[in-house]
């Protein structure tokens, strides 16, 4: 069975970084990208970063510059590095991870910027 696990969020002053990651875990084959998203309105879900298998990366405008998405294929992890983060960075954020033709989502890892 496979599984996501993230970490790393808690309580931030604004202005200060966290790294949040996610671990994957089980019979995972085809893995096309990992992501992160973030709640938006209207019940939908912020796309905020993708790491590919080959290596590219795409962010929100929102998190352009601020944020940055890495991953250790030798341990199935996705890291992201978020600095100067804002009161609106304040979110519970969401590992998606696509392995055609099916895809799998963690638990959530909540974030606090208190300005």
């Amino acid at each position: 069975q496979v599984q996501l696990v993230e970490s790393g969020g808690g309580l931030v002053q604004a202005g200060g970084s966290l790294t949040l990651s996610c671990a994957a875990s089980g019979p995972i084959v085809n893995i096309n990208a990992m992501r992160w998203y973030r709640p938006a309105p209207g019940s939908q879900r912020e796309l905020v970063a993708t790491i590919r298998s080959i290596g590219t990366t795409n962010y929100a405008d929102s998190v352009k510059g601020r944020f940055t998405i890495s991953n250790d294929d030798a341990i199935n992890t996705v890291y992201r590095q978020m600095n100067r983060l804002k009161s609106e960075d304040t979110h519970t954020y969401y590992c998606h991870l696509i392995a055609y033709p099916t895809s799998y989502w963690g638990q959530g890892t909540q974030v606090t910027v208190s300005s």
